[in-house]
């Protein structure tokens, strides 16, 4: 084989070279919180689906707009992928009702059938935060709260983690989530 033909045939076979599977870090347990719309909702809704998760609260005045506005990207950019829903948890149950969870999913132009306003009782926000997410605590009186986004596959398996604040994610959920699609 000449060397020009060998240099080829190794980058044609690197270029069609799949990625590496997304790791599995945990699988996020069954639950079951209270949506916008008043109704319960849990993980046997997302079973099948994969979801993209944040944790926020309607009163931030820092990060979560910020990562509302980017969850809203992602939405219109996964619109063509039906398996792909979002869901935002909120770590202020006290303020954060459904009647108030669906104020702030209208501000950002959320699709109720593909984004979820969650939210509950602070022990099981509390439980599902720290021990299936691994993303901290969710207490009373304090609303400090991870700024990252999480991924899931159709099994509830924790796919990939993203920061929101270090440049842009969109991009690298939008891949990561139909990558996860097409491994189906």
């Amino acid at each position: 084989m000449k060397p020009c033909s060998f240099l080829l045939v190794i980058a044609f076979t690197v270029g069609c070279r799949r990625p590496d599977p997304l790791p599995v870090f945990q699988t996020v347990p069954p639950f079951e919180l209270t949506s916008e719309s008043g109704t319960a909702f849990g993980s046997a809704n997302l079973d099948g689906k994969i979801w993209i998760v944040d944790f926020i609260y309607t009163t931030c005045p820092g990060p979560c707009p910020r990562m509302s506005f980017q969850m809203r990207r992602i939405q219109e950019l996964t619109a063509a992928m039906p398996q792909v829903e979002l869901v935002s948890i909120t770590v202020n149950p006290d303020v954060d009702t459904p009647p108030v969870l669906a104020e702030y999913a209208k501000r950002y132009t959320a699709n109720p059938a593909r984004w979820h306003f969650l939210t509950g009782k602070r022990e099981a926000l509390h439980l599902l935060k720290r021990d299936a997410f691994k993303l901290g605590d969710v207490s009373a009186g304090s609303l400090e709260h991870s700024t990252r986004f999480v991924l899931v596959d159709s099994k509830r398996q924790v796919r990939a983690y993203y920061a929101t604040l270090d440049g842009d994610p969109v991009p690298r959920v939008v891949a990561d989530a139909r990558r996860l699609v097409e491994e189906k």
